[in-house]
């Protein structure tokens, strides 16, 4: 199954455990590459192996405590992922309405956290399991890029309708709606500001 399918495909990164001060000689110009897609080749469906390297990518995720506070759904059944999709759109804001272009959606569960992630929670006032999830949508679609595959990190939609097309527990929330597919978009120039309006040496300035 699974342990076949990664066998068989190039890892994303061949590290060796323990291994440390990897060069990563192409990272930035993959970062550079990926952008938020809002068009996809509908026709075109996402490789198998191509979405188990990506899943593999987000299972290995840091997150406070080893806490690993998420479940993904992957939905790539036709029909039910253009429910899911009409669930991310919505007709009054214009939002979202790509998405049935999209041949996969990741969506994401927030997951109970450990002991030592809830207590650190408590005494420091910040809720990691939100962090954690945010690095884990992060490492999915930094491995979708790298796959060449297009992705969008969706947090607007109708969270209730996703718990009933998807069977997730009331007491769970859904925080994010990854798509995947293969992007039909032009690669965009990215604005950002600039480093030095965000980035200080020594204190805050």
């Amino acid at each position: 199954m699974f342990s076949d399918i990664v066998d068989e495909a190039a890892p994303i990164v061949d590290l060796k455990v323990g291994q440390g001060n990897v060069h990563l000689n192409n990272f930035l110009k993959l970062v550079q590459s990926r952008q938020s897609d809002r068009a996809f080749d509908g026709s075109r469906p996402v490789e198998k192996e191509k979405l188990m390297r990506i899943l593999e990518a987000g299972r290995l995720a840091p997150s406070a405590c080893n806490a690993q506070p998420w479940h993904f759904i992957v939905v790539d059944e036709p029909e039910l992922k253009n429910k899911v999709a009409d669930a991310t759109a919505t007709k009054i804001l214009g939002l979202n309405h790509f998405t049935k272009q999209a041949p996969v959606h990741i969506v994401i569960v927030e997951e109970k956290v450990n002991f030592s992630s809830g207590f650190g929670t408590w005494v420091k006032d910040k809720y990691f399991a939100h962090v954690d999830i945010g690095i884990v949508a992060s490492h999915i679609t930094l491995a979708a890029a790298d796959e060449g595959l297009g992705s969008c990190i969706l947090g607007w939609f109708d969270e209730p309708k996703m718990r009933s097309l998807l069977n997730i527990p009331s007491n769970r929330r859904v925080l994010l709606d990854i798509i995947i597919g293969y992007s039909t978009q032009a690669l965009r120039e990215k604005k950002r500001k600039e480093t030095e309006e965000i980035v200080s040496y020594n204190q805050y300035k």
